[in-house]
């Protein structure tokens, strides 16, 4: 389980099976609504001839990462969190969603059931597609693209923005960053994050009552990841108007969106222009941009690197003989391990305890347990839900996947696949 790394359908797309195993194992991957979001827009377009859309769909699909891939909240749910109260973390942790709180008679535990995401994806890899999902998609589609410009326009006067002077990407972020940090004239900042986020009218008021009781504070101070997101929204809009983005391609308002789960990774890798342009102004200095191009040449290359084992290694499944990226070699999977994970090397050289198949087997009997216990009432809920005994979030990993065993060749599957 490597960095964490958000990515999008570009650089998915442009994998191969193979690579796609060892982008998989070697990241600790955050699957983005966005990234589900335009996997589903390909049903809607016309694609390469001699395919149907569903047919393209399901080779995206087939390259899911079901090993470490973890679906992020939505940004929308976050930011309304976020100002109700609750925090939300933007050190590069990924926050899922649907955690159902549990207890045994001696554990308590949060376990995140396979989520709806990684069931959808491995349907489409069948060709199984719900027309739910169509309307689902499209109606997310078509929240990121319907707002109502003349409204932001006012909000931008009401704040004193002019965007004739933004010159610059670095402008219009500098800009947008002021927006979220102002003091002055908190109601019109409160009222324009309210309406990129296209809150309900039914919150407004509870949102209102509690940044009250606080004294209103900036967005920035208040709600950080509220304050990202209508970062992120002023910067696209003063960039469309500036002429520095295009408006002309319809796609690049969804493309902007994946910058709003930037705070939940340690890299972003892509092999999208406008990503390449925008995404660096908005990440951490222990962040990093990765091209896509480069990143899928180095997997191409490890590929090659792997596949020159004994097959009786490899029929050990890639976990027994790549628990890491190769200490020797020119690799870039290598090089990021080293700058984000720095301490990999000297924990793979400590030596291993011998097994205890005993305690192994009482483990997985604890595990189970928990996992299969009831979901707690909120009245029940007695432990702190950041803290609990054990934290479980439930997978479904096909044994082989391409040229490789992801699971070692002869272990016995489970039918009830946990």
């Amino acid at each position: 389980m490597g960095p964490i790394t958000l990515f999008d359908k570009s650089f998915l797309q442009s994998l191969n099976i193979d690579e796609s195993v060892w982008f998989d194992h070697h990241f600790l991957t955050n699957v983005c609504p966005m990234f589900y979001v335009e996997t589903l827009a390909d049903l809607d377009k016309s694609v390469r001839e001699g395919r149907t859309p569903e047919q393209e769909v399901g080779i995206i699909a087939s390259k899911f990462p079901e090993m470490h891939g973890s679906p992020n909240a939505h940004h929308a749910a976050l930011s309304l969190a976020n100002l109700m109260g609750y925090p939300v973390p933007m050190d590069g942790r990924i926050p899922l969603a649907c955690g159902r709180p549990v207890k045994t008679d001696d554990r308590t535990g949060v376990v995140f059931d396979r989520s709806p995401e990684a069931d959808a994806f491995a349907r489409w890899q069948r060709g199984e597609f719900r027309e739910i999902e169509r309307l689902f998609a499209r109606d997310w589609r078509e929240a990121l693209r319907t707002l109502d410009l003349n409204q932001i326009a006012a909000g931008f006067r009401a704040i004193g923005i002019d965007g004739k002077n933004c010159k610059t990407l670095e402008d219009a972020r500098a800009i947008a960053i002021a927006v979220a940090a102002g003091r002055d004239k908190p109601f019109d900042r409160m009222k324009l994050a309210i309406l990129f986020l296209g809150i309900p009218p039914e919150r407004h008021r509870s949102i209102l009552e509690r940044w009250n009781v606080a004294g209103y504070p900036p967005l920035v101070e208040y709600a950080p990841y509220t304050a990202h997101v209508l970062t992120v929204e002023v910067f696209f809009q003063l960039a469309i108007a500036a002429n520095l983005i295009s408006a002309d391609r319809a796609s690049n308002r969804l493309d902007i969106a994946y910058l709003y789960y930037l705070p939940f990774c340690m890299l972003f890798v892509s092999s999208d222009r406008l990503h390449e342009r925008c995404a660096p102004l908005f990440l951490r200095k222990d962040q990093e941009f990765v091209w896509g191009s480069d990143l899928k040449a180095d997997l191409k290359s490890l590929n090659a690197h792997y596949a020159a084992l004994p097959e009786a290694t490899k029929e050990q499944g890639i976990m027994s003989f790549a628990s890491g990226p190769p200490k020797d070699g020119n690799f870039l999977v290598t090089r990021i391990w080293d700058h984000h994970l720095p301490k990999w090397r000297r924990i793979r050289d400590e030596p291993k305890l011998p097994r205890d198949p005993e305690k192994e087997a009482a483990l997985v009997k604890k595990l189970k347990e928990v996992t299969k216990a009831p979901t707690l009432s909120p009245a029940e809920v007695d432990f702190d839900l950041h803290n609990p005994d054990s934290l479980s979030i439930q997978r479904f990993v096909a044994k082989r996947k391409g040229s490789w065993w992801q699971l070692p060749k002869d272990l016995e599957v489970s039918e009830e696949k946990d």
